[in-house]
């Protein structure tokens, strides 16, 4: 497999829920899950949906997806013939990148989009997916398409 079989591939307009998803829970991480397809190793997202975050005593450098809501999106994704293919969460002033805790909370297969949102505005957004042999995530090619 090629590095050209492997990678993320977000519409324009789904870019955009996210975008005002995470700049709207700033200065708290804010977060939420990719729904769509995997072709080959290449994950199609076709939807944003947004997730709480259900941390309460650090919300600003930690996030966590409540089950019940995550069970509710995998099922209606169900129902569309999708499925979740991964996460997005902000780093508020923080750069784009998995933090040692993403890494030892991260599932391997998805796709995680980590995007720093500084004053308020999303500056940068990346894809990595979890290397689990090697206890890392390994960023993979993020596209914008139309």
């Amino acid at each position: 497999m090629t590095d050209g079989d492997r990678g993320l591939s977000i519409p324009h307009p789904v870019m955009a829920a996210i975008r005002a998803h995470l700049e709207a829970g700033y200065p708290n991480e804010a977060c939420g899950a990719l729904v769509g397809q995997v072709r080959a190793d290449r994950h199609l997202v076709l939807a944003f949906r947004p997730m709480r975050n259900t941390v309460v005593d650090r919300p600003h450098d930690r996030y966590a997806l409540d089950p019940l809501e995550q069970l509710q999106v995998q099922r209606a994704a169900d129902d569309q013939g999708l499925e979740i293919i991964g996460f997005v969460h902000s780093h508020p002033d923080h750069p784009a990148r998995p933090s040692q805790f993403d890494t030892e909370h991260g599932w391997p297969f998805y796709s995680y989009v980590v995007a720093k949102v500084e004053r308020g505005t999303m500056v940068e957004a990346r894809a990595f997916r979890l290397n689990e042999a090697q206890a890392r995530f390994d960023e993979e090619p993020l596209a914008i398409s139309d």
